[in-house]
């Protein structure tokens, strides 16, 4: 079911919204080469408790059997893996790298959820590209996050344009509502045909996060039951806000 949030919850929620944004800010000052991606889970979990947040994906509910809950504060997907890598002691960033992080901080009963993928170092001009096409995806779709359009119009939107640049965007995962669950309805894929899907009213709040792979869009699961990598070995990379939708243009929570 879709929640309509009152103005009283969209006060509420805007503040873990607003410590998601002030993570990746912090996270942009400290990662680095040479960092294990363990330590910049333990920084991020420090960022958000020092401004009254907890960090939600700590412990999140696999719902598999077998596959433990996820321990840690940061999902962090480095180069082929596109989205829910593992922190790790013996995983250590290097010159070059495309790290893709997705955080969830939960406040006074409400989410909020971003993404961001960095190029540590240098980096190669086409891994530049990729970032980049990835980023403008989400502010395409937001041009069609409007009162009466539907969801299929920002998931075409996304797709088209991600397309149009010879990528590929993952299929078997979407964006979501949000609000007092991590996960909401209604989902929203980033391809698809427009017209289609619920119509957007104002007080609904949406995680949109193109999800973009260089190569082609088949990916695979490792045995850890949580991180998804690209089968053809290429990188990927994410990013993603939560928004609003109000009478005039969206407005994103998590910048």
């Amino acid at each position: 079911m879709v929640t309509i949030k009152s103005k009283k919850e969209i006060e509420q929620m805007k503040e873990a919204c607003r410590i998601t944004g002030l993570l990746y800010r912090e996270i942009e000052k400290v990662i680095r080469p040479g960092m294990t991606t363990l330590e910049l889970d333990r920084y991020a979990e420090q960022v958000i408790r020092k401004n009254g947040g907890v960090p939600a994906q700590k412990g999140y509910p696999s719902g598999v059997k077998g596959v433990p809950n996820f321990p840690a504060t940061l999902c962090v997907s480095i180069n082929d893996e596109v989205i829910h890598g593992i922190p790790s002691s013996k995983t250590v960033l290097h010159d070059g790298d495309v790290v893709s992080i997705d955080c969830v901080v939960w406040k006074d009963g409400f989410h909020g959820d971003a993404a961001r993928t960095f190029l540590v170092g240098k980096g190669s001009d086409e891994d530049k590209k990729l970032i980049e096409v990835t980023k403008q995806a989400f502010f395409e779709g937001i041009k069609q996050a409007k009162v009466g359009n539907r969801i299929g119009d920002i998931s075409s939107t996304i797709g088209k344009f991600v397309e149009s640049h010879g990528y590929s965007v993952v299929r078997e995962f979407q964006g979501h509502g949000i609000g007092r669950e991590m996960h909401e309805d209604p989902g929203i894929p980033n391809y698809g045909k427009p017209g289609r899907g619920l119509r957007l009213e104002p007080g609904m709040t949406l995680a949109i996060e193109p999800m973009v792979i260089a190569g082609r869009k088949d990916i695979l699961q490792l045995d850890d039951g949580w991180t998804i990598i690209t089968e053809d070995g290429t990188n990927a990379a994410h990013y993603e806000n939560t928004i609003l939708i109000t009478e005039k243009e969206p407005e994103i929570l998590t910048l």
